[in-house]
């Protein structure tokens, strides 16, 4: 996804953009930041669990507009915490879920990476 600035991505767009992300891609990471510069040490940590299973997957940056993603995802998952992996259409969890799948062994299974 391309940086729009924030003024640019109103509720609708945002919202939109949720709802693709999450039934056009196996598995979509909503994050601060994006893959080669996360802005948080959470979201670093879910791309790393998740790049250890699968090469591919999506990542969106929420910062551009943040309160709008927030209430867009929460309408998916119940969750306003950030980041969120959705695989499948389905919410898995944020970066605590995440390594509590792959200290169980779970994980790569989670992710179709098996």
């Amino acid at each position: 996804m391309t940086f729009q600035p924030e003024s640019d991505m109103d509720e609708d767009v945002v919202r939109e953009r949720v709802d693709e992300a999450i039934a056009d891609n196996d598995v979509v990471l909503f994050m601060k930041g994006n893959r080669l510069m996360p802005q948080c040490g959470y979201s670093q940590r879910a791309i790393e669990l998740i790049s250890g299973h699968v090469e591919e997957f999506e990542t969106v940056d929420v910062l551009p507009a943040l309160p709008a993603y927030r209430d867009a995802l929460a309408d998916h998952s119940g969750w306003e915490t950030i980041p969120q992996t959705f695989v499948d259409g389905e919410f898995v969890g944020g970066s605590d879920v995440l390594g509590e799948l792959e200290e169980r062994g779970e994980l790569a299974a989670e992710l179709g990476a098996e």
